[in-house]
């Protein structure tokens, strides 16, 4: 395959949010500014940095980004009260719990505490249902992200065999689902799965979202296959071997500047989405 397609997630997530500029202005002109509270729990330096880089994205749209900080100590009770609180004022539209939370909290528990209506982030059960079952409001960004790419760039997912590697519960099983739903034959993949590579073989479109870095190895890629990496590991690597990858690959996501950016570009949307129901 000498003609390669770069899935530039730059350009996806730019695109979005060129979208949301004029819906935003016309909520400030209804008096609803769209607002986002990050709660960070504990001083995890990476988690820090996801918050400060979702919390910059919005200020350059104009989303009024809420930062709660809690202690490290912060108990699953405590953490219960600050969602609640959250669910409770109508001037917050979106809340997200920066994870992971230090290991004292029930994290599932706190999770489902928050309300569905404001669950832009998609980590409720209700929420991951609702997606299933084609009418969810927000999935999981990541997942979202993924189908928001092949949309914008026109990948045919009807009729294809779809290799979802990973089935985390805010990533691998979310986007087979949306895969699912979108009339893809969808084969999930997993840590107990015998000869991974096999079924990685058969795929027309494969979703990286595994967590190991170059796992996905360039003699697995059948020729044309459409490789989407949602893995981001140590050293801004991937879970897809992107070199040996490309050879096979007809389209393909980089690492960084991939899946990403567009990943925070549908937080933003799912955001201002609940923000235009709210004001109804």
């Amino acid at each position: 395959m000498s003609k390669k397609l770069i899935l530039d997630g730059n350009v996806v997530a730019n695109a979005v949010k060129d979208d949301l500029k004029g819906r935003i202005s016309a909520l400030k002109e209804k008096g609803v500014t769209p607002c986002l509270a990050t709660i960070l729990v504990g001083d995890d330096p990476s988690s820090a940095t996801y918050v400060r880089m979702k919390g910059n994205a919005c200020a350059k749209l104009g989303i009024e980004s809420r930062k709660i900080h809690l202690k490290k100590e912060t108990t699953t009770e405590e953490l219960l009260e600050t969602i609640n609180r959250l669910n409770k004022d109508k001037d917050v539209h979106g809340i997200l719990l920066q994870h992971p939370v230090p290991s004292q909290i029930d994290e599932r528990q706190a999770f489902e505490a928050i309300d569905i209506e404001k669950d832009v982030d998609g980590v409720t059960s209700f929420g991951y249902g609702q997606t299933a079952l084609g009418f969810g409001k927000y999935p999981s960004c990541t997942p979202a992200a993924i189908m928001k790419i092949m949309e914008h760039y026109e990948v045919e997912v009807s009729g294809k065999h779809a290799v979802v590697v990973g089935r985390s519960p805010i990533l691998g099983k979310p986007v087979s689902a949306l895969l699912l739903n979108e009339d893809a034959t969808v084969t999930t993949c997993h840590s107990r799965t015998v000869n991974v590579e096999s079924y990685v073989r058969q795929a027309d479109i494969v979703i990286a979202a595994v967590g190991k870095p170059n796992f996905i190895q360039g003699d697995w890629i059948k020729p044309g296959a459409v490789i989407l990496d949602a893995g981001y590991n140590k050293g801004n690597i991937g879970d897809v071997d992107y070199e040996a990858c490309i050879e096979k690959a007809s389209a393909i996501t980089p690492v960084p500047g991939g899946v990403g950016p567009v990943t925070i570009s549908m937080l933003l949307k799912h955001t201002v989405d609940s923000a235009e129901i709210a004001s109804r």
